[in-house]
């Protein structure tokens, strides 16, 4: 948030690498090749609910990561490398396009394509460093060693390198090798894994017949406890696999293909019908600026490290995350009017003649 407004960021997101380290983090190692999740249609009659819940499970938000990396600067250009026309892929393409991602196809040439986007992705990153002298920063979204070349050559022609990958994923060099390095899991509006079902995955083991039932059961059922954790709910904290989303982005926060697999996989296990009333919720206006604020001054105390922050910093990474966003348009004479609005939240600290602001504890 305390970067100059002349810093430029170039995302460059290795799909498929973060969306199976994402399922293996959660189900188990290597449990994405033996579910054989690539190839699964959920629409298929044969379908297995057990892996349609855990693919729900693993849905990767990238609304956050799009939003991480606004932090830094103007987004002039993001990129996702991966085979759109797999099905597990091209669940992701509304939300992508709608964040004005750059949906980079990669034909599958032979059954084993590893490399394949690694080395495109690292191709494309390295002309666009020489065709785009003012990029100041370089986010590469992947846990791969093979990127250790690349961050390494992005530092030495003067660029800032953000590394963001799965804990329990990621190369340790690779970390090392970028300026910064954040895991998908610390990012603002992640929620977090259930520790047990992080432990069942590190045992090799995953969710699956009768336990997917529960699983889900659980994952439905109406909590009457409130929460007091942002983004927890209460029973994530008390160890239940739980299928959340944080829908902090105003453009599909969480992918919405995801939200249908999770729909769809409770409908196989319990036979319930799907409710549309979230959707329309999710859609409403001053939700979506609401959430807004809240991930942008998330964003903003992690970056600064402070207890206040400039409304006008805030603002601006509202308008980075969404630039559509406008107070008057929801109905406020000023920002401080949106924000006073969402005093539940936000709190402005009216003893100064500065405006500042931060999130409420």
């Amino acid at each position: 948030m305390t970067e100059s407004v002349d810093t430029r960021v170039a995302v460059y997101i290795d799909f498929d690498n973060i969306v199976i380290s994402r399922y293996d983090q959660l189900h188990g190692r290597n449990s994405f090749q033996r579910d054989k999740a690539r190839g699964f249609d959920s629409d298929s009659k044969t379908a297995d609910p057990g892996v349609a819940e855990r693919l729900a499970q693993a849905t990767v938000d990238v609304g956050a990561i799009i939003d991480f990396a606004s932090s830094f600067g103007t987004l002039v250009l993001t990129r996702a490398y991966a085979d759109w026309s797999a099905s597990i892929n091209a669940d992701y393409r509304g939300q992508l396009v709608s964040r004005a991602v750059d949906l980079v196809q990669l034909f599958p040439t032979a059954a084993y394509t590893k490399n394949g986007a690694d080395i495109r992705l690292a191709v494309d990153a390295v002309e666009d460093m020489f065709r785009l002298p003012d990029l100041t920063h370089v986010v590469v979204v992947a846990g791969d060693s093979d990127y250790i070349a690349l961050a390494q050559r992005c530092k030495r022609l003067g660029r800032y390198v953000v590394g963001i990958g799965v804990a329990g994923s990621t190369s340790k060099s690779l970390a090392a090798a970028c300026d910064e390095f954040a895991t998908y899991d610390a990012l603002p509006g992640i929620t977090l894994a259930p520790p047990h079902t992080l432990a069942t995955a590190r045992n090799g083991r995953s969710i699956k017949g009768a336990d997917a039932t529960a699983t889900a059961a659980a994952t439905t059922a109406p909590s009457s406890e409130g929460t007091d954790t942002p983004g927890v709910t209460t029973s994530a904290r008390k160890g239940v696999p739980e299928i959340s989303f944080d829908p902090g982005v105003p453009v599909e926060s969480a992918p919405v293909a995801a939200k249908k697999a999770s729909r769809r996989a409770k409908s196989a296990v319990k036979g319930a019908d799907e409710e549309p009333e979230a959707e329309a919720d999710a859609n409403d206006p001053q939700e979506l600026a609401t959430h807004l604020l809240e991930r942008a001054l998330r964003l903003g105390h992690e970056k600064d490290d402070a207890d206040w922050l400039h409304n006008s910093a805030v603002k601006t990474q509202m308008k980075r995350m969404d630039p559509s966003f406008s107070e008057k348009a929801l109905g406020y004479r000023s920002f401080s009017d949106f924000v006073k609005s969402r005093d539940e939240i936000a709190e402005l600290d009216e003893s100064s003649t500065i405006q500042l602001m931060r999130l409420r504890s």
